[in-house]
């Protein structure tokens, strides 16, 4: 298959300057020099993105991946290596780019339209579509500076729809605006799709990337971490993320132990181990069994604990919840070390990264002690199946 995009070892720096000298004699002083701190801000990335391909781009602020959607899209030169596009690029990238602010909405269309090359011709033909899917019709004639942001996303991305392109760039666009607006944008993106049409998009959403995209990469500080399978970046983004999740957890706790019952500490907590079918593996996959261990202390004898659990999804859902009393399980005196192990049995999940929240109370619901997310869980599902749980699904046909 013909590559659409190709990244042949690209890298960016930018020079900050900490200082301005405004004077000659300042000027003379230092030779002309103005001292400046060098920032990799995209480190000999290579990537090729197929003809068609629907292709996500993760990563965290200062990644690098919005300065890569700008070097595809021309608007920056890498300091080294180069890209190479084949077809009409058209790139919505952030909030009012390529806009000129003193134009007119319907001004500004044209102005871009003749930037990708295309005839005043074709965009009279589809200029009232634009202003249609905007929905702009009262403000089009208006200065673009008057425009909300709201107003500059629709006409941005409009504009960039309907002037044909073969490569269309979007960075962040689809999760901004309204929902009504961004289920427009998601079907619009669905239809080209469908027409064979090559997408890059840069978001934050990953579930966005799993549902939407054929293939994906993450960056990391300016490098490439990982290309490919959209649920194995995914998870490699997201181990990738959480790694300093530690001094996180610990404000959690903090923030926990502000609301003390009059029991709080009297059980506590001491771990949570997650138990893979695996050991060798950090993940378990679809229909495979699970188990944690939750390790327990008290200094004196406790005879009403209860132990409860919670699942929560890679958007926060929550997905399952219980406690060993629902369970039919009384865990008796607790004096000292314990360990009690939840088995989940058969995972029905699909791919990605669960959290798991654990507390111990009493029978009447006052609390010992809670960790609120402190550990995660990886799910490996193949398959392009949508939301969080697998159903044994058939389909027949006559």
């Amino acid at each position: 298959m013909a590559a659409a995009v190709e990244i042949d070892r690209v890298s960016k720096h930018f020079k900050i300057y900490r200082e301005k000298y405004t004077s000659a004699k300042e000027r003379l002083i230092h030779f002309g020099r103005v001292p400046h701190e060098e920032f990799q801000a995209l480190d000999d990335v290579s990537l090729r993105i197929e003809a068609g391909q629907t292709f996500g781009l993760l990563g965290h602020n200062g990644s690098g991946k919005s300065t890569l959607l700008k070097c595809m899209a021309g608007i920056l030169q890498p300091s080294s290596g180069s890209v190479t596009t084949v077809g009409r690029l058209a790139a919505l990238l952030e909030l009012g780019a390529g806009f000129q602010p003193d134009l007119t909405g319907r001004e500004n269309v044209y102005l871009n339209a003749s930037i990708l090359g295309l005839k005043k011709g074709f965009v009279d033909k589809v200029f009232d579509d634009i202003v249609a899917f905007a929905e702009l019709e009262r403000f089009i004639d208006t200065p673009v500076k008057h425009y909300s942001s709201g107003m500059y996303i629709r006409l941005g991305f409009a504009t960039a729809v309907h002037v044909d392109p073969e490569i269309l760039l979007v960075d962040e666009v689809l999760a901004v605006g309204d929902e009504a607006f961004q289920r427009k944008c998601l079907d619009k993106v669905r239809t080209f799709q469908a027409e064979g049409r090559t997408i890059v998009v840069v978001t934050h959403a990953v579930e966005l990337v799993r549902q939407m995209c054929d293939a994906a990469a993450a960056l990391d500080h300016g490098r490439l971490v990982i290309e490919g399978d959209p649920n194995d970046v995914i998870r490699e983004f997201r181990e990738r993320l959480m790694a300093g999740v530690t001094s996180l957890d610990e404000v959690g706790r903090e923030m926990a132990t502000s609301e003390l019952s009059p029991f709080w500490g009297k059980v506590r907590i001491e771990e949570i181990a997650v138990q893979y079918p695996d050991p060798e593996r950090h993940n378990v996959t679809h229909g495979e069994p699970l188990c944690f261990d939750v390790h327990l202390t008290s200094n004196e004898p406790i005879d009403d604990v209860v132990i409860g659990y919670a699942i929560y999804g890679p958007m926060g859902q929550l997905i399952h919840g219980s406690n060993s009393h629902l369970k039919g399980v009384e865990l008796g005196v607790v004096d000292g070390p314990r360990r009690i192990r939840f088995d989940l049995g058969s995972l029905p999940l699909l791919d990605g990264t669960y959290s798991l929240t654990v507390g111990a109370h009493t029978l009447s619901g006052l609390v010992y002690d809670h960790w609120e997310q402190k550990r995660r869980f990886e799910v490996a599902a193949g398959g392009r199946d949508e939301g969080m749980i697998s159903l044994p699904a058939r389909i027949t046909t006559d």
